[in-house]
C-alpha cells in the first residue's frame, strides 16, 4: 500500500469507524478523541495532538466541516477546505482516524465513538468539555492539555495580514 492510500484509509465516517473501534476494543486498546477546526495546522496543534495521542493506543480526531467552521468562526473561515484539513491530519503518524462532523459540537460523534479519553486544551474546564457526560459515565477521563504559548490560527492569520 502506498503512502497516499495509508492516509486516505485513516479518513472515516461515523459509521465506517465502528468496525475499527470494535477491533480496537476487542484488543483492549484505549481510544483517545479530540476535535477542532485545525484550519492552519501549526506547532501548537502538533504538540497538543501528540500529547493527546500519548494517553492511549488509538487517536481519533473529529474535524469540523467547512460549514461548521463558518458557523463558528465567520464567513472568512476556514482558509483551507475540509478535504485539505482531513488529509493533513490523517498524514500525522500518531493519528489513527479523522472524522468530519457538521453539527455545532461533536456530541453525537463522541456518543458514537465512546472514547476512553476525551482531550481538549487547558482553555477548557474539564466539566465544560462537550461529551464530558458520555465519557465519564462509562469510566473514561476528560483531560485538558496545556497549549503551546504563542501559537494559534488567529495569530498566524493576523501576522500574515500585518506583514502585508
Amino acid at each position: 500500500m502506498n503512502q497516499l492510500d495509508i492516509i486516505q484509509n485513516k479518513i472515516h465516517t461515523k459509521e465506517s469507524i465502528q468496525a475499527l473501534i470494535s477491533i480496537w476494543r476487542f484488543k483492549e486498546q484505549k481510544i483517545v478523541f479530540s476535535n477542532g477546526c485545525f484550519d492552519i495546522i501549526h506547532k501548537g496543534h502538533i504538540e497538543y495532538l501528540a500529547q493527546a495521542a500519548d494517553l492511549g493506543h488509538k487517536m481519533i480526531i473529529g474535524l469540523n466541516t467547512d460549514n461548521s467552521v463558518r458557523n463558528l468562526k465567520g464567513e472568512s473561515r476556514p482558509l483551507q477546505d475540509e478535504t485539505s484539513r482531513l488529509t493533513m491530519l490523517a498524514s500525522l503518524h500518531f493519528v489513527d482516524a479523522v472524522i468530519l462532523f457538521d453539527e455545532p459540537t461533536p456530541y453525537e460523534l463522541i456518543k458514537a465513538v465512546q472514547p476512553d479519553y476525551l482531550v481538549k486544551g487547558k482553555d477548557y474546564n474539564e466539566e465544560d468539555v462537550v461529551g464530558y457526560d458520555i465519557v465519564t459515565e462509562r469510566g473514561g477521563k476528560v483531560i485538558t492539555i496545556e497549549l503551546t504559548p504563542g501559537y494559534s490560527t488567529t495569530s498566524i492569520i493576523n501576522k500574515i495580514i500585518n506583514h502585508n
